[in-house]
């Protein structure tokens, strides 16, 4: 059975890449079962299934992956609204993206380490295309890309304010977590085919 990941890697069936990939069933089974859970949960109250593909679009653009990008987008497309809301959040992204991780750690060993970097806010236009609330995920989700260690209990409240939930936060998270996975897996595996 096709997952995500082969889908989105190009997966032939039978092939050696398909064979790796079934030597470890419960890690490919458990990355399908993520994705469902967050694509196509039973519940939709606090995060909808229209700004899960925003998040999931904005976060692939982010990355420049081209497969992921296309399919989040297609999926975005397919929600009412969705294709205003694609342009809006490709252009979004667009001007999110960087290299990173940027970010400073607390005085200490690891601040050797501190880069400084861009600091992103969905610009004006975006944010009265999408509203607020979208706008405040999007930003946070850049943050946890570029910026993980910059994390805090400010951009937390930063998303309460913006009407998120707790229940919708740690969604937001999770969808931010798998698609970072999600496209490394892919890459990966599609560095692997082509060897």
């Amino acid at each position: 059975m096709t997952d995500i990941i082969d889908t989105l890697a190009g997966t032939a069936t039978g092939s050696p890449l398909e064979a790796l990939r079934l030597r470890r069933p419960v890690t490919r089974d458990n990355a399908e079962k993520t994705y469902r859970a967050l694509f196509q949960p039973v519940n939709v109250d606090d995060v909808s299934l229209a700004e899960r593909f925003a998040v999931a679009l904005f976060v692939a653009v982010l990355h420049a992956d081209t497969a992921s990008t296309e399919h989040y987008g297609a999926l975005l497309t397919g929600q009412p609204d969705g294709e205003r809301l694609l342009a809006a959040v490709l252009a979004a992204a667009e001007a999110g993206v960087t290299k990173g991780p940027y970010g400073a750690y607390p005085d200490g060993p690891l601040s050797v380490e501190n880069k400084a970097g861009l600091q992103y806010a969905v610009a004006s236009a975006q944010r009265d295309a999408i509203g607020a609330r979208l706008a405040a995920a999007l930003d946070h989700a850049h943050l946890l890309v570029f910026r993980p260690r910059e994390a805090s209990p400010e951009a937390l409240a930063a998303l309460a304010a913006a009407g998120w939930s707790s229940t919708g936060i740690v969604t937001l998270s999770q969808l931010v977590a798998f698609l970072s996975f999600q496209i490394r897996v892919v890459a990966g595996l599609k560095v692997l085919s082509a060897a």
